[in-house]
């Protein structure tokens, strides 16, 4: 007996949910145990530094879900491609790692200064990027692993990989910052191993039964990799997102409270990272099954599925909410551990207005997820470069200029509704689209 639609549906997501918030803890123990050990400096260095992995993370995400979508697609229309897809995918990803690599060994204290670092901040802030960047090979391979190991009908084991890797990061994070006295190198080489424990956990797949991915020698065919970028690249603008905001964030918080609202910004966005990471976790989970039914052209399928998706988003997002007007004091209590006034005000205020901005986040990260996976990457990438670079910045630049903190907070806010209502837009229009594939499916069948 077939699993119900409903059933496949909380299967996936919730296991990539899971995992992905397994995968968020990575950061959030960063900032918990470096607030522990170096205070309000090194909480605000490593809120400086976490754009980067944004970056890794996004680069690792745009070629492992755009090479697993182009994978799955081709797999149910039984083509022979599939298989080149996987090692064109790993080609591409060592050879971007190896690039970024260079740059943290070369140029991290430059990249440290353009990211806002001061005399106080710069020599952290230069140790934790060189350490991640030299890692940066193995975030990406275990990213393209992740999707292709949960799009060959393995998402469980993706899950394990992830929260294995995550559990493990928490652990050498303790050991490296406290017992061996580490600092924050010991933070950034506890993050870099994770990927790496990951990796050796999602091998199990390859030895299985039901594994139709394989390694196999092949040129970077320019079609295949072009495939991949462009339905992996809303993945990427969506972390790259996360990056400029974050950029933009600290240096307008820098200029209106100095390290003092750095600190408490990190708390705030670390906290949120929890929150994208579930939203992506979702988006992640709903793909495989929208790529699926797409490519064998199931549309009612399909539907129930975006439906899913869309409620499940909303009601984290009001889950969400309720934990952080509930329990707000005793989370910024946790990363403030020298018990800073300043801090901890800035950040009560901005985590109950930044926090509204995900009613509207959670459904737009889902619709862009279902965009792209329908193959309308051009609608998917405009949402996600909306977000990312075209409304978030002159709007926080604004809004910052004439209300200071406040408007700070809301420019996330403002940002994610617009975005929101232009999405469904979007969504509603490949639906359609959607629905005169089907009736053409039907008469060319009569």
């Amino acid at each position: 007996m077939k699993p119900s639609i409903l059933k496949k549906f909380i299967q996936y997501a919730s296991v990539n949910i899971l995992g992905m918030i397994g995968l968020s803890l990575y950061i959030l123990a960063d900032t918990y145990f470096v607030s522990k050990a170096l205070g309000s400096i090194g909480i605000a260095s490593l809120n400086l530094s976490i754009s980067i992995y944004s970056i890794i993370h996004g680069l690792g995400l745009m070629i492992g879900i755009g090479g697993a979508t182009k994978f799955i697609l081709l797999k149910v229309q039984k083509k022979e491609s599939a298989t080149r897809v996987f090692s064109i995918s790993l080609k591409i990803g060592l050879m971007v790692g190896v690039l970024l690599l260079l740059i943290g060994i070369f140029g991290a204290k430059r990249l440290a200064s353009g990211l806002g670092a001061d005399s106080l901040t710069l020599p952290l802030t230069q140790t934790y990027l060189t350490t991640i960047l030299i890692f940066a090979p193995f975030f990406i391979v275990n990213n393209i692993l992740l999707a292709f190991v949960r799009n060959d009908n393995n998402p469980n084991l993706s899950m394990i990989a992830m929260l294995v890797g995550s559990f493990s990061n928490i652990i050498l994070d303790y050991i490296f910052i406290f017992p061996l006295n580490m600092g924050i190198f010991g933070a950034a080489f506890a993050t870099g191993l994770a990927p790496i424990i990951s990796i050796f956990v999602l091998l199990i797949h390859f030895v299985q039964k039901n594994n139709t991915i394989k390694l196999i020698k092949t040129k970077l065919e320019l079609k295949r990799v072009k495939d991949i970028f462009s339905l992996g690249l809303s993945s990427f603008v969506i972390e790259i997102s996360s990056a400029v905001a974050l950029i933009t964030f600290n240096r307008v918080i820098l200029r209106l409270e100095g390290n003092d609202g750095v600190a408490a910004y990190a708390i705030v966005a670390n906290l949120a990272l929890v929150a994208i990471a579930i939203f992506t976790g979702l988006a992640q989970g709903t793909q495989p099954l929208i790529s699926h039914y797409f490519g064998l052209k199931e549309f009612d399928k399909l539907k129930k599925i975006r439906h899913y998706a869309l409620v499940t988003a909303l009601l984290i997002a009001f889950t969400l909410y309720t934990i952080i007007l509930v329990f707000s004091e005793s989370m910024i209590h946790l990363f403030n551990s020298e018990n800073n006034r300043r801090v901890a005000e800035i950040a009560a205020v901005g985590l109950k207005i930044y926090f509204l901005g995900f009613f509207f986040a959670g459904v737009t990260i889902v619709t862009t997820m279902i965009l792209s996976a329908t193959e309308h990457v051009r609608e998917a990438l405009f949402i996600s470069l909306l977000r990312g670079l075209v409304l978030i910045v002159p709007i926080l630049l604004i809004a910052s200029y004439f209300w200071t903190m406040t408007g700070v907070w809301f420019s996330f806010v403002l940002t994610e509704l617009i975005v929101t209502g232009i999405s469904l837009y979007l969504n509603h229009l490949n639906h359609k689209s959607v629905l005169k594939q089907k009736t053409n499916s039907i008469f060319s069948r009569n």
